[in-house]
């Protein structure tokens, strides 16, 4: 069997890893859905066509399905396309397709995308260029790019990522690539939200590593972590 060899795909180590776990870290992220109403005022996706581009498992998915016309949830690692049809299934979500493809590959037509949503896949910044040129063939006139990332100047979990001893983003250098690629930034103070210690435990452990995580996750009290996230949304051509 032949394997489609899709351009710009980086291995994602905590959903690949396990994805089960990694279903628990997006139940605690931002639980007052902070991340969605942001873009929602900046431009509503009421009938339009959204493309969830890094979709993983679809977990983000259904949050879109609720008012748009269409959703098209594009993946590139086919155990979490998998995982994601059965959701959708599962939902019963009529206007929602898995798709094969990656930030420079996407399989879709010219200017056939309202809203582009990319959460926490393939656009760390500067590299991300050739991603970026293909989400501008696809937008529309009057579209709109949502990319979330990291708040890295606020919050327990930058002071966290601070701590990896190899981490590079450094949140100068991000901010302004982005400025230059004429994205505008919201910061968003969020936070994780666990049920219990083990959950916040485990999912520490798998984003830093067993030794780095669990010291972490020993050093803080309680069931919450301050997440705080970095929204960047480009408007292409004219509506």
């Amino acid at each position: 069997m032949t394997t489609l060899k899709l351009p710009g795909v980086h291995v994602a180590p905590n959903i690949q890893t396990d994805p089960e776990l990694y279903e628990i870290e997006n139940i605690a992220a931002d639980p007052a859905q902070k991340i969605e109403a942001a873009m929602y005022s900046i431009a509503p996706w009421d009938d339009k066509i959204v493309l969830d581009l890094g979709a993983g498992t679809g977990f983000h998915t259904p949050r879109f399905h609720e008012k748009a016309a269409h959703v098209f949830a594009v993946e590139p690692h086919a155990p979490s396309r998998v995982l994601a049809m059965r959701r959708f299934a599962a939902l019963g979500l009529e206007r929602a397709s898995v798709v094969i493809g990656s930030a420079e590959q996407i399989f879709l037509p010219d200017q056939s995308i309202d809203v582009m949503h990319a959460r926490f896949a393939y656009f760390w910044g500067a590299g991300c260029e050739a991603g970026l040129s293909e989400v501008a063939r696809v937008m529309r006139p009057g579209g709109t790019a949502f990319i979330i990332d990291n708040d890295l100047r606020n919050g327990t979990f930058a002071e966290w990522l601070a701590q990896i001893p190899k981490f590079s983003q450094k949140a100068d250098a991000v901010e302004t690539f982005w400025a230059e690629q004429g994205f505008n930034q919201v910061r968003i103070p969020s936070e994780w939200r666990f049920q219990n210690r083990a959950d916040l435990e485990a999912v520490a452990r798998l984003e830093f590593g067993n030794e780095l995580g669990t010291r972490l996750a020993a050093g803080h009290e309680g069931l919450t972590i301050e997440y705080h996230n970095s929204l960047y949304w480009k408007r292409y051509g004219s509506g």
